[in-house]
């Protein structure tokens, strides 16, 4: 079992690192539209975020001191195209789990960050190499019309798609989780324009349970353009780094135009559980390979929860990044 609750010390520790090293300059976004929002999520999806902790709050006095949990979900067999009037029965139309709260300032988190995101891909259309969203709360398990894991707006989804709609025609996103990006998945899984890999423990075993294997590899138009390498729980660095190999060949193959990373350094040996064993040192080696890539880069924060050292590992991939050749 992996524990999965997000804290903004998290950001903290890594605008910390940041600043000690002085990698890049550090800049506040601009506000994205809520039209670049509808590109990867769905309309009504966005509307109950925003109005989610006005309505709850409105339900009973006592509610603006606790945060919303869903209760009941639309599982196999139940229709999910008819929105419920009640508040319960939305929370959980547009949830994935019990354990992601609404809670007051979450749509303006979530939207904040989505802005870093946005930025981030933008940074690349104007000429930069590389860039990071420092962003809390992450993004990768929110889905087109659901969240979950922490996660309320895809950030690297809604990274990819901006710098498709600047036009480019072809973008690849890694996700370097520990967990499956099952949000950026089912994003994309039906369109040849972004090919999605993910490196992440076995979904059998490990959050999200019911999606990132091997044999899913995108549907239609989408068809070979997914990639999942999941990991047997006690995988160590060495078997981490040969998963990364295959999917820096299979982003060679694709020969994006640009490159969106969702980084997770929850992977770390210091993590709970011990991630998949990564020492702060493989952290600089992942950032040198994916330079090597030689392609336009925008970073996303996403899990890791190791005490001061998600600042060092984080900051490790952003260095061998920018100092390598």
């Amino acid at each position: 079992m992996v524990a999965r609750r997000d804290t903004p010390e998290r950001a903290d520790l890594v605008l910390q690192a940041l600043q000690r090293r002085g990698l890049g300059e550090i800049v506040t976004p601009h506000r994205a539209p809520l039209v670049s929002l509808e590109r990867v999520h769905s309309p009504r999806y966005l509307h109950f975020l925003r109005s989610a902790w006005s309505e709850w709050t409105a339900l009973a006095p006592g509610n603006a001191g606790k945060d919303a949990y869903p209760s009941n979900w639309p599982i196999r067999t139940m229709r999910s195209d008819i929105e419920p009037d009640s508040f319960m029965g939305r929370l959980g139309l547009y949830s994935m789990d019990s354990a992601t709260p609404l809670t007051n300032g979450t749509w303006n988190a979530a939207k904040t960050g989505a802005d870093c995101a946005i930025n981030a891909a933008h940074a690349l259309r104007l000429g930069e190499r590389g860039s990071f969203a420092l962003t809390r709360p992450p993004g990768h398990h929110a889905g087109f019309d659901f969240f979950g894991g922490d996660c309320y707006l895809n950030n690297a989804a809604l990274a990819a798609q901006h710098l498709l709609d600047d036009g480019l025609k072809r973008v690849a996103i890694l996700d370097l989780d520990y967990h499956h990006g099952n949000g950026t998945q089912g994003i994309f899984y039906n369109r040849g324009d972004v090919l999605c890999v993910s490196i992440h423990a076995d979904p059998r075993g490990d959050y999200p349970y019911f999606v990132g294997h091997a044999d899913e590899t995108g549907d239609g138009d989408g068809q070979g353009h997914n990639m999942n390498l999941p990991l047997a729980q006690g995988s160590n660095a060495q078997a981490w780094l040969a998963a990364l190999e295959t999917a820096c060949i299979r982003l060679g193959m694709f020969a994006p135009e640009a490159l969106v990373v969702a980084l997770g350094v929850n992977t770390a040996a210091s993590e709970p559980g011990g991630g998949f064993g990564l020492q702060g040192a493989d952290f600089l080696r992942v950032g040198e390979r994916i330079a090597w890539l030689g392609l336009p880069t925008a970073f996303v924060f996403e899990g890791g929860q190791a005490g001061s050292e998600i600042g060092i590992n984080t900051v490790n991939v952003l260095e061998g990044f920018e100092t390598a050749a």
